[in-house]
């Protein structure tokens, strides 16, 4: 039976979340390394990568990485969730400004990395912490703040929402969700955010497939997105299993990954603003999407065990393959351990997103007929 809208949304930020726990304790290692410490393939969760030692091992410390537990990436999801439930309406930059800023500043939440309630900004990254710098202390012009931030994945890692409640509309998303990033991020990690929102609504679209969602962010992915997503997809379609896939798509997507090799010790030229790069994770997301054939497990442990910042890969990866399949795509076990784990209640931010989604989708066509008419009468009129 096809997933009704609210299934895709349940699908697609339960998807998100496991993907994000499941990759968050591999996290910066190498497909090498996690067969090393793992024993193999990453199958499910894992605990931290230094075991009991994790408090105090560097560069992870203090973060609780693994067991279940979400990161930063569902920590901004579900804030953007919340500010679309506040608005309740399309979002642009200065919804950011006005709604995101506090969310992350004054509104304590559960971080499950934490083990504690805090304020997002204690745990979110310095790309994130920016928006709080630029929009909150310096005032910035909304639509402007993301110039000279750090160019990463940053804004296309929380973009999922943006895709969800322009669901099916694929260039509505991808103009939101630009808009949206645009007091965040620029350059190529600014076009990233616009294509996964892109993705993430043309996955929300009825017969809906892998192919069909590499289409839309080809149709409108930019410069150095667009060539990049475009190498990994060539590779990807000769692929079905992620373990002969890893190597051949990092080597596809390495031409336009300015972090470089060392995933850790970023390369001199990297996260500069440039028409020629792209972000690593949404290309190896859509990839493994198409490797994984838009099975859940499939697709969402090669992102994992992709490793480099496979917990942002895994949560562009699960909202996809989660939006193309509903939340029963999701294996129930992960659903429940991460939320049990993470201390979160996962379904209760997809229930205030679809009813944001309906509500947007009846004005939208409200204004739409209105527009309609006006044309109609336009031009009855030139006759």
């Amino acid at each position: 039976m096809t997933p009704t809208l609210d299934d895709r949304i349940t699908g697609s930020l339960l998807g998100a979340a496991v993907g994000d726990a499941l990759g968050g304790p591999v996290e910066g290692y190498t497909p090498e390394q996690i067969v090393e410490r793992h024993g193999g393939r990453v199958t499910g969760i894992v605990g931290p990568w230094n075991g009991d030692g994790w408090r105090t091992a560097r560069p992870i410390a203090p973060y609780h990485k693994g067991d279940g537990h979400v990161t930063d990436d569902t920590l901004m999801t579900h804030a953007l969730i919340r500010v679309y439930a506040k608005v309740r309406g399309h979002l642009d930059a200065y919804a950011v400004a006005d709604r995101l800023v506090p969310e992350l500043m004054d509104a304590p939440v559960w971080i499950p990395e934490l083990e504690a309630e805090a304020l997002p900004l204690q745990r979110i990254f310095l790309a994130e912490k920016w928006i709080v710098t630029r929009l909150h202390y310096a005032h910035a012009d909304p639509r402007e703040a993301g110039n000279g931030n750090i160019v990463n994945c940053g804004a296309a890692m929380y973009m999922a929402p943006v895709g969800l409640v322009n669901a099916a509309h694929p260039e509505a998303a991808y103009a939101e969700a630009l808009d949206v990033a645009g007091a965040h991020q620029s350059s190529y990690g600014r076009e990233a955010a616009g294509v996964f929102a892109a993705a993430v609504a043309a996955a929300c679209a009825p017969g809906a497939t892998p192919s069909s969602v590499l289409g839309t962010a080809l149709s409108l992915a930019k410069d150095g997105t667009r060539a990049a997503i475009e190498a990994v997809a060539e590779v990807a379609s000769g692929q079905r299993d992620f373990e002969s896939a890893l190597a051949p798509l990092r080597a596809a997507v390495a031409p336009f990954d300015s972090v470089g090799p060392d995933y850790r010790t970023p390369s001199l030229g990297a996260r500069r603003p440039s028409r020629l790069h792209a972000i690593e994770e949404l290309p190896v997301a859509l990839g493994m999407l198409l490797v994984g054939e838009g099975d859940f497990r499939r697709t969402v442990l090669g992102a994992v065990n992709y490793g480099r910042d496979c917990d942002s890969t895994a949560t562009m990866a699960g909202a996809l393959a989660g939006a193309l399949g509903g939340e029963s795509a999701v294996p129930a076990d992960w659903a429940k351990r991460v939320a049990e784990a993470s201390r979160l209640d996962l379904h209760a931010p997809a229930r205030a997103l679809a009813e944001v989604a309906h509500e947007v989708f009846a004005r939208d066509t409200a204004r739409r007929r209105a527009h309609e008419a006006a044309f109609t009468a336009l031009t009855g009129a030139a006759r």
